[in-house]
C-alpha cells in the first residue's frame, strides 16, 4: 500500500496540471479525436465547442451558490461551534481520517452538493484540532465520500428515470427508485463502499515524519463579522435596516416556511436548488443581521473563481463529444465486445471513461443513456441495472476528475494534484469492488 500511495502521489504531483489547464488540454485532445473518428470538419468542431460553451450556466451558478451558501452557513458562530465540538472526537490522525470519511459518505448519500461542502468544511475544522494529521489526505478523504453520490438520494440518473415524461421513457418506462436506489444490489455496493473507503483512507495515513501537516493558524478565519459599531453618534435609517435582527429573522422564517411546505408536499426530495435554498436561509438566520450576512458572503465568494471560469470550458468540451457523436462511438465500441454476462461491466467502464469528457452526471446520461439502453434491450438484460451501471461509472472515476472537486479544493486552499494521488488509489481499489459487483451479482 505504501508503495502504491508513494507512486500515485508522485505521479499526480508531477503530471497533474491545474484543473483549468487540464480542461484546456482535454479540449484540444477531444477536438482531435472528433476530427479523426467522426465526419466532423474543423469548422463543425469549432461550432460544437462554441455552441456548447454556455450550456452549463444554470449548473455553474448552482455550484457557485452551493459553495458560497455552504461556506456562509459554516462561518456562522453557532455552526462553527457545532463543527468544532464534533471535530474534538478523534484523538489521533487515523481516527480523524476515518471520521471525516464517514461524515462525507453519509452527507453525499443524502445529497452530493451538501456532502461536498460539509465534508470539506469539517475536514478543515478537524485539521485545526488534531495534531499531526495529514492535511492533503484529510481533504482527499472528505472528497472520497463523493464516490457514492450516484447511488444516493440525489443520484441524477436514477431520479431522472423515476420521473414521468423523462426522455428515455419510451424505452424503459418509469423506473421506480425501488429498482435502483433502494434495490438490494445498490445497497450491497453502498455497504461495501461504506466499509471499504474508510479502510483505504486509514491505510493511507502516512508516518508522523512524512505527514503534510499545516499550521492550524493558517486555517483560522475571522468569523466575528461585527455589526456597525453602536458608538456612532447617529444611526441613519439605512444603518438600522442593515443591522436589523428582526429583518433577518422575518426573511429567514419566510424561507424556512417555504421549505416546510416543500417537504410536506414532495417528501424528502432534495436537489441542488433546495439545498442552496436551505443553506441560504439558514445562513441568514445564523448571521442575525443583513450586514453580517453580506460580509460573510463577500468572504465566501473569493473561493468561487475556479468554478466560474472552468465550468464553461467543460460545457464546450461536452458540446464537442455529444454533437460530434464521439460518445456514441465510444459506447458502441464497448457494446461490440459485450454479451449478456459482461454488458453491465463494460457499461460501467465506458461510463467511467466518458465521465472525463462529460463530467455532469445528468449530461452524461442524456448522451450515453439512450445508446446503452437500446443495446440492453437488444441483449435482453436489465434496463434498471444498465442505468445503475452508467450512474456508478460516472461516480467511480470522479475520484481523479477535478470537475466536482473544485468546491472542496477552494475551501481547503489546495490544488487538484495535492489530493488526486490519493483519489487514484481509491479509484483503483473501489473500481475492482464495483466491477466485481456488476459482473457477479
Amino acid at each position: 500500500m505504501k508503495l502504491l500511495i508513494s507512486f500515485s502521489n508522485k505521479l499526480m504531483q508531477r503530471y497533474m496540471p491545474d484543473p483549468f489547464l487540464l480542461v484546456i488540454l482535454l479540449t484540444f485532445f477531444v477536438s482531435g479525436l472528433a476530427l479523426l473518428f467522426t465526419k466532423s470538419t474543423p469548422i463543425q468542431v469549432l461550432e460544437y465547442w462554441g455552441g456548447g460553451f454556455w450550456s452549463l450556466l444554470t449548473f455553474s451558478m448552482q455550484m457557485v451558490l452551493i459553495l458560497v451558501t455552504g461556506h456562509v452557513m459554516a462561518s456562522s458562530p453557532l455552526f462553527k461551534k457545532l463543527m468544532g465540538s464534533l471535530a474534538k472526537l478523534p484523538k489521533s490522525p487515523g481516527q480523524a481520517i476515518v471520521l471525516v470519511t464517514v461524515v462525507a459518505l453519509v452527507a453525499c448519500w443524502i445529497n452530493w452538493g451538501f456532502g461536498l461542502i460539509i465534508g470539506a468544511l469539517f475536514a478543515k475544522e478537524i485539521a485545526q484540532k488534531v495534531k499531526g494529521v495529514d492535511y492533503r489526505l484529510l481533504i482527499a478523504s472528505a472528497y472520497s465520500g463523493f464516490i457514492i453520490w450516484s447511488g444516493g438520494l440525489s443520484g441524477s440518473v436514477v431520479l431522472t428515470i423515476a420521473t414521468p415524461g423523462h426522455f428515455t421513457e419510451k424505452l424503459i418506462g418509469v423506473v421506480p427508485t425501488s429498482e435502483t436506489i433502494f434495490s438490494t444490489f445498490n445497497f450491497i455496493i453502498l455497504a461495501g463502499l461504506f466499509l471499504l473507503v474508510p479502510i483505504i483512507n486509514r491505510l493511507m495515513v502516512p508516518s508522523k515524519d512524512a505527514a503534510f501537516v499545516i499550521d492550524p493558524e493558517l486555517l483560522k478565519e475571522d468569523h466575528a463579522l461585527e455589526a456597525v459599531s453602536g458608538e456612532k453618534a447617529e444611526l441613519t435609517p439605512a444603518d438600522r435596516l442593515e443591522n436589523s435582527q428582526l429583518l433577518s429573522l422575518l426573511v429567514g422564517l419566510l424561507g424556512i416556511s417555504f421549505l416546510i411546505y416543500y417537504f410536506v408536499k414532495n417528501g424528502f426530495a432534495l436537489n441542488l436548488d433546495i439545498v442552496n435554498f436551505l443553506f441560504l436561509f439558514i445562513g441568514i438566520l445564523l448571521h442575525k443581521t443583513p450586514m453580517q450576512f453580506l460580509k460573510a458572503v463577500t468572504e465566501s465568494v473569493k473561493n468561487a473563481s475556479g468554478i466560474i471560469i472552468q465550468f464553461p470550458f467543460y460545457a464546450g468540451l461536452m458540446g464537442i463529444v455529444t454533437s460530434s457523436g464521439l460518445v456514441a462511438i465510444l459506447a458502441n465500441s464497448f457494446i461490440s465486445i459485450s454479451n449478456e454476462h459482461t454488458f453491465h461491466l463494460f457499461t460501467l467502464w465506458s461510463a467511467g471513461l466518458v465521465n472525463f469528457f462529460v463530467p455532469s452526471g445528468g449530461g452524461q446520461w442524456a448522451v450515453q443513456g439512450p445508446v446503452m439502453l437500446e443495446a440492453a434491450q437488444n441483449l435482453g438484460v436489465s434496463m434498471s441495472r444498465t442505468a445503475m451501471a452508467v450512474a456508478w461509472g460516472d461516480a467511480w472515476t470522479n475520484m481523479i476528475q477535478p470537475f466536482y472537486a473544485l468546491p472542496a479544493l477552494a475551501i481547503a486552499g489546495l490544488k487538484a494534484k495535492d489530493i488526486m494521488g490519493y483519489g487514484l488509489v481509491i479509484m483503483i481499489i473501489t473500481g475492482v469492488f464495483i466491477s466485481g459487483a456488476f459482473l457477479l451479482l
